[in-house]
């Protein structure tokens, strides 16, 4: 699999940014891989957390060799400590993310642009930002998954450390998140369940984010949307995050996987 740190210009943010990508590539020469490529492979935007970056996900979890087994493109955007939001004091990430990021994608990579071939996940805030994209532009993705994920906008988060409040503070400032388009349960309420992508929702037993997430699925599933819920032993750690993100790929729909893989 080719992995590239790929530093470009973002018009949106008006700043150079990063983002890691993942491409699979074909090998029968390699000891201990058994990868495959298409032409245009499917991606899976894959979001990082609030103290993480574009590589986090390959220094902390084994994604590539993940992906590589399915012929899966991963792109990995580094978007600081903007919750994926629009910021009241700071630059338009939700915008980037939306609107510009897979633009770039398309023109700088080969990969297949169907709602079919394109899944969105995350953790803690990364997992926020994946329902979030999902749930805003539900057109855009077959799957989705949050795991760990900042679910509940008002919930523990806010509240679980002092940074953490003056960061959200610093985002949302006058803007009421309750209600919002950056309020997840208030979605779930306003976009029809039959357009929503199945959601695949995953938090520890002993982790500060699981009433939050057992409150979301709840909001899903009152919703009537497809929402798979694992509520099983681990904390808010990569060793959880490590485990579910291989979970969460053997479960996207990939057009051109084989039976049983």
């Amino acid at each position: 699999m080719a992995r590239m740190h790929c530093d470009f210009f973002s018009e949106t943010l008006r700043i150079n940014t990063s983002m890691t990508v993942l491409l699979p590539q074909p090998s029968e020469l390699q000891i201990g891989i058994d990868g495959r490529s298409l032409d245009h492979p499917p991606v899976l935007y894959l979001l990082h957390g609030l103290t993480d970056d574009d590589t986090a996900w390959t220094r902390y979890t084994s994604i590539e060799r993940y992906a590589n087994e399915v012929g899966l493109a991963v792109v990995m955007p580094q978007v600081a400590h903007s919750f994926y939001s629009d910021e009241t004091h700071g630059l338009p990430y939700w915008t980037y993310l939306s609107e510009e990021l897979p633009d770039i994608v398309r023109r700088f990579f080969r990969v297949s642009t169907a709602r079919e071939d394109t899944f969105v996940a995350g953790l803690s805030m990364g997992g926020y930002g994946a329902m979030k994209w999902a749930l805003r532009q539900p057109w855009r993705f077959s799957y989705a998954a949050g795991l760990s994920g900042v679910l509940a906008m008002d919930g523990t988060a806010r509240d679980a450390d002092p940074w953490v409040t003056e960061t959200l503070a610093r985002i949302f400032a006058d803007q009421p998140v309750s209600g919002s388009d950056n309020d997840l349960l208030h979605l779930l309420t306003h976009v029809r369940a039959d357009e929503i992508p199945p959601l695949y929702v995953a938090c520890g037993g002993s982790d500060f984010l699981l009433e939050d997430n057992t409150r979301f699925v709840g909001a899903a599933q009152d919703a009537g949307v497809d929402v798979e819920a694992v509520f099983d032993d681990g904390d808010h750690d990569w060793a959880y995050w490590d485990h579910h993100i291989q979970q969460v790929v053997s479960r996207l729909p990939l057009r051109h996987r084989a039976p049983g893989t």
